[in-house]
């Protein structure tokens, strides 16, 4: 970063807020234009904001995983208007499978054995999810891409905002909606490694051909401290590859260096067996290559004065939890009418936000960590006791005891931040009479 952006930063950082009279706020930067941003924004226009999205790529991104929706996120994506497109992109996955060095199944379960059908809980690509938020917003918010925050000057009356293209625009508040390695997160409070803790493990992503000939199937293989998985959604005709491996020690990789990612995926995989030589291959080639350390944030406060934390930049559960999107969705629905309700006082509806996000948001944080652990086991032999229970579970007379206290622990955790009821919002940012509450 520049000296401006460091003494701009200082500036934001040890600002005092104001205390004189509140101006409710109108305008609203957001970094970030994956999940979080979007819909914050679609909330904001609703309610008669008028955000701004500045996004670092050059275009909306649409690589990644499939992501879980459940719970609470359920709601909030039907009082969005989005939960009919969402499930017309469903994966539809059917169930998995591991298998062993030369290909061999070892055992197989059915998608809903654990969840996969509950009650209206669906999975999406991330990509098609953002892809959908983009579209639902991009008429009425007005988006930068290919640009950045620089530098943020906070005074009583605003933020001076200075972009990396040299821009220079004023806002009533700025939200960093912008990921695991929030910008807007080390302009204002700091360095990401006072709020970043590693949970010992890294995931890479990307999209290679599907010659597995996966339809809308998952095949896992498994090694000690490692594991692979190739799956196939619906609609699609490539397959996505997820390898994770344990690392007790974060690596001195950049999390911009895709090149140096590339190369350390292949060393630390280099000589193991099934398809894995071939995946590497696609690997070095592909270009929605995503690789990064399995983390959680964790802050004591989520907002500083004018500037606000959202989704993965304030409490990043890691994938492990399989609940950063829905978090992301209702912390922007959350957000957002909090500040309708408070009249644009932002001094008040950031504290609401928090205390309302915040009990939930470390009830899935714990569960990451577990989940870690789970996801690479070190020695063969447990990995030798997990697939007995793989194979031998879907014929034993308890397996619906077992996954009924799995789904449970899933429900629990999907539905950990309770609905908040505020006043429904239509298009044109005026309010109809409350909905009923959906009970957690």
């Amino acid at each position: 970063m520049n000296s401006t952006a460091n003494s701009t930063a200082n500036t934001a950082t040890n600002s005092t807020p104001s205390t004189a009279a509140h101006t409710p706020a109108k305008t609203v930067l957001i970094s970030g234009a994956s999940v979080a941003g979007p819909a914050l924004a679609l909330w904001l226009h609703r309610y008669g904001f008028t955000p701004t999205v500045v996004e670092r790529a050059p275009e909306l991104r649409t690589g990644g995983y499939k992501v879980d929706i459940r719970g609470t996120a359920i709601e909030v994506c039907r009082r969005m208007g989005v939960l009919d497109e969402i499930r017309a992109h469903s994966t539809d996955m059917r169930g998995g499978s591991y298998v062993d060095d030369a290909g061999r199944t070892i055992g197989e379960l059915p998608a809903d054995i654990f969840g996969g059908r509950v009650e209206e809980d669906d999975e999406i690509m991330r990509g098609e999810l953002a892809r959908i938020l983009h579209e639902r917003t991009r008429d009425d918010v007005e988006y930068l891409f290919g640009d950045s925050i620089a530098a943020l000057d906070e005074d009583a009356d605003g933020v001076t905002v200075t972009f990396e293209s040299g821009t220079v625009r004023r806002f009533d508040l700025v939200v960093g909606a912008d990921g695991l390695h929030s910008n807007t997160r080390r302009l204002v409070f700091g360095e990401e490694g006072r709020f970043k803790r590693h949970l010992g493990a890294y995931v890479s992503i990307f999209t290679a051909p599907n010659h597995l000939g996966l339809d809308r199937w998952e095949t896992y293989h498994a090694l000690p401290g490692k594991l692979v998985c190739v799956y196939s959604s619906a609609g699609e005709t490539d397959a996505k590859n997820l390898f994770i491996f344990s690392s007790p020690q974060e690596l001195p990789l950049h999390h911009r260096d895709v090149t140096a990612q590339k190369r350390h995926l292949a060393e630390r995989f280099a000589g193991d067996r099934w398809e894995i030589p071939r995946l590497l291959g696609h690997a070095a080639d592909a270009d929605d290559f995503y690789f990064d350390s399995v983390s959680l944030v964790e802050m004591d406060r989520w907002s500083k004065g004018r500037v606000v934390l959202l989704g993965d930049a304030a409490h990043c559960s890691s994938p492990a939890s399989g609940q950063g999107t829905g978090l992301a969705l209702t912390g922007a629905y959350v957000l957002a009418g909090e500040l309708a309700r408070a009249g644009g006082d932002h001094t008040v509806a950031f504290d609401r936000y928090e205390a309302h996000m915040r009990p939930g948001v470390e009830r899935n944080q714990r569960m990451a960590e577990g989940f870690v652990k789970e996801m690479t086991v070190e020695s063969r032999w447990k990995i030798k006791l997990r697939m007995l229970m793989v194979r031998t579970l879907p014929r034993t007379p308890w397996k619906n005891l077992i996954a009924k206290k799995i789904r449970d622990e899933i429900q629990a955790a999907a539905n950990a931040v309770p609905l908040v009821d505020h006043r429904m919002p239509t298009t044109r940012g005026t309010s109809t009479a409350p909905r009923p509450t959906v009970a957690p």
